[in-house]
Formats: structure tokens, sequence, C-alpha cells
């Protein structure tokens, strides 16, 4: 497979799980005290969207990546 083909379908992935998901969600782990066996932490949960715009730019530049790399045989 040529390499344009491939970066073509790992576009294709990233802009359908794009859509999918809508983005991502980390978790941030901090500890707030620690004296010895006594431990205070908390948790805090942070999102980062995906706009659907760039998840059609990833499908379409993939899907004409893949086009290209079929056509260049």
């Amino acid at each position: 497979m040529k390499a344009a083909t491939v970066v073509g379908i790992l576009l294709i992935v990233v802009g359908i799980v794009g859509f999918a998901m809508g983005g991502f969600s980390f978790t941030h782990e901090k500890k707030d005290v620690d004296m010895g066996p006594l431990q205070i932490e908390h948790k805090k949960t942070e999102s980062i969207p995906i706009p659907p715009i760039l998840s059609a730019i990833a499908l379409v530049g993939g899907i004409g990546l893949v086009v290209v790399g079929v056509r260049s045989k």
C-alpha cells in the first residue's frame, strides 16, 4: 500500500471517531495534603471537544488521499 492510502485510512478513522465521540476527556489526580498516613486528594475531569468541522475535514481529506493513493498505481 502507498503512504497516501495509509494516511487516508487513518484520517477516515479519526474523522469517524471525532463524529462518534465528540471529543475526549481525561482525569487529573492531585494530592492536596500528604502528612504520613493522612492523605487528601481530589480528581478533576477535563474534556476537550473536537469540533464537527475538524472531523469533517479529516474525513474528506482521508477519502481524498485514499482516492489519490489508489489512482496513482
